[in-house]
Formats: structure tokens, sequence, C-alpha cells
């Protein structure tokens, strides 16, 4: 059945916070998140979320995409599918992106309406999008706490223990000796049956991740997570598989069904983690968590950013079952938090998927309406 688009919604919101989140490439001295919300001309609507952690401007400049840039291509238009819309757009605006050379942007843009038109199309269904994608899908999700820096490790994992978490992933790639030194020493604070992940942000040229890796050959890390920049040639990712004991792990940064393919083909990740709000969407990624899991790898879908964007990938995690864990930032941010995720839950270590047709978002909470520094609302 057809689907004609007849009104587009798109907010940016800040939130100020106490304690910048730190990364080894930059800082975030405000949490930023892009919602945007899809209507057709029978008045179902589906919301999405549009990656804007970067760079500091990004929000409110993803948010003017869909208004001046994208909004000429949905309004008024037929779509079969949110598949359709994703081909769609992602073929019209190929000039645009060329043009400009900001292709992140755009396919971050194209990622955050693919998943409004898929939560759409599953609330016309009835269903919720995980069992819009896989009748099978789990009723909940396990997770791991994330966006732990370092040096305030130990105190963010007792906390983060504190809420029923078993697995945690802290942020390397600042100082190789003292964040060494730290890693060592956070493996006496956790129980013996806890997982300890790193992510060293791409911060290292590949004689720097295999000195990591040889100081750290000893401890049981759960994985590293992006030793290298993620654009290193796969040659370098295979060298410094070869000298590592734990599995890498990347794909945040990867794009495409093309590139996905090539990184899942050679064998280099034992842990591929695609983002839902950087590139895909539901379209691009489900597919995606289905060959990273017929490949034999785990699939872990990243996430860094506002309640929207970690329900879909919520969903997405329970369509493709598998092992994976869903990565859940553990520092204050109301623009996830006030989604209130865990209300059924006896602890925020197990995700559970709402059985409410589409991701179960109805409206946005009132509680992050102070932050919103950009809305605007088109109609065909």
């Amino acid at each position: 059945m057809s689907i004609t688009l007849s009104r587009i919604t798109v907010t940016a919101y800040r939130v100020p916070i106490a304690s910048p989140v730190a990364t080894s490439f930059g800082v975030m001295h405000n949490r930023p998140a892009v919602f945007v919300r899809l209507e057709d001309s029978d008045g179902a609507f589906g919301w999405g979320e549009i990656f804007a952690n970067w760079p500091a401007a990004g929000a409110e400049h993803r948010a003017r995409l869909v208004v001046e840039d994208m909004a000429d291509l949905l309004l008024g238009q037929s779509f079969d599918s949110a598949p359709d819309l994703f081909n769609q757009l992602t073929e019209k605006t190929h000039i645009r992106a060329l043009q400009c050379g900001e292709w992140g942007p755009f396919r971050q843009v194209i990622a955050g309406l693919d998943t409004a038109m898929t939560d759409l199309e599953a609330r016309r269904a009835g269903l919720p999008v995980a069992r819009f994608l896989n009748a099978d899908a789990a009723h909940s999700v396990p997770c791991y706490a994330s966006g732990i820096a370092i040096a305030q490790a130990e105190t963010q994992i007792a906390q983060s223990q504190e809420a029923g978490f078993s697995a945690y992933k802290v942020k390397v790639g600042f100082d190789l000796t003292r964040d060494t030194d730290l890693l060592a020493r956070l493996f006496s604070t956790i129980r013996p049956e806890e997982t300890l992940c790193a992510d060293a942000n791409q911060a290292w040229t590949l004689p720097e991740a295999e000195r990591f890796v040889a100081i750290c050959a000893d401890l049981p890390l759960g994985w590293l997570e992006e030793p290298l920049p993620a654009d290193a040639p796969l040659t370098q990712w295979s060298t410094l598989a070869d000298q590592c004991s734990v599995p890498l792990a990347g794909g945040e940064n990867i794009t495409g069904t093309g590139g996905f393919a090539d990184a899942i083909a050679t064998g280099v990740f034992g842990v591929v983690q695609p983002d839902i709000a950087k590139w895909g969407g539901f379209s691009g990624c489900w597919p995606v968590a289905q060959a990273i899991l017929a490949a034999g790898q785990r699939y872990c879908p990243h996430f860094l950013g506002g309640g929207i964007g970690l329900i879909a990938s919520a969903h997405l995690l329970a369509a493709a079952r598998g092992d994976g864990l869903l990565e859940v930032d553990v520092n204050p941010n109301p623009l996830r938090d006030s989604f209130d995720l865990w209300r059924d839950a006896p602890s925020d270590a197990q995700m559970p998927i709402s059985g409410a047709p589409g991701l179960g978002i109805t409206d946005l909470p009132d509680a992050i309406s102070p932050f919103v520094t950009f809305e605007k609302t088109l109609t065909a």
C-alpha cells in the first residue's frame, strides 16, 4: 500500500551538562539530539532520530537539512515502503551531497527519516517494529554500560553495578601509559563474571595500537573498539587482529551495504556495530545485522544519543536476536532519560521491548521541551 507523506516536523535540542563527555578526538559540552516525525495523508505517523553529536553545531545543521534540502523530496511524495524511501532519497540526494561534500550529514538525515518511516509502517500494521521485522523477535535485550571515561571509571562502574549492569565499556585513547595502568586496575573492581571492554574512538596509528595490544595482552577484555581510524586500510586491521587476543570491534563509522560487506568478509571484526542514526536506518541496518550474524560475528548496535534512537536500536537488536548487547550511555542525558525506557524492568541491564505499535512513542516527553533550539513543521 502506497504511503503519501503530508507533514514533517523536525526538532533540534541541546541540554547543558555539568560534566563534559570526553572522547579521544573531542569533548561534548552539551547533549544534542534531532527528532523527526513523519505523517502520511491518512494521519499515520512515525518517529526517527538523526545523529547529531558531531560537529558541535551539528544538531541545527541536520534539522535545517531536513527542512531546506529534503522536504521537497518528501512532502506530497508517495513511497511503497521504508526501503523505497531510503533508496529514493539516497539516489536523489547524491549530487547534492557531492556538491557540498557533506556525505555524512545527508546519510544521517536519511537514516532518521527511514527510522520514522519504518515506525509509521509498523504502526499501520499494528505491530512493534521488532516484530514487524521478525515475528520471533525477542521481548527484551541485554544492555551494557557505555560512555565511561577511563579517568572516572571506578566511580561510574560502581554506579553502573548498582543499576544492575554487568558489562561495561571505558573510553581510552588519551594517554597510553595512564590508560593501560588504569585499565589493568579496573579488573580488580569488577566481578569475575562481569565484562569490561575498551573503546579508543579511532585514536591510534597502527604502531600505537600494537603497543596497546602488547601491554594489555593478559587483560581479558570483552573487545577492543576502534583502535584504528575507520578508514585505515583493512590490511592494517588484519595486522592488528593477528596480534590481538581479544575481538576487535568497529562499524559505527562504516557506511553503505558495500562497506559493511567488505568489513564482514575480512573477518577482522569479532563485533560489528552499525549505528542506526548515522547510516541506514532500519532499511540499511536490518540486512547488515542479518549479514553479521550469518558470518558468525557478533552484532552489537552502536548508539550514543537520545531516546528515540536508543529505542530503535533496541528494536533492531531484538529483531536480529543473536547474543549482542545494546549500548547504553550512562552519562546523564534528559533527551534519553525522559523517555523512561526501563520503567517496567527490574534493572537497567535488560531493556524491555514495548508491545505497542511501532516504536511505542506517541508524543515526546514534556520534560525536554525547554531544550528546543530549532523546530519546524512543513505540510504538503
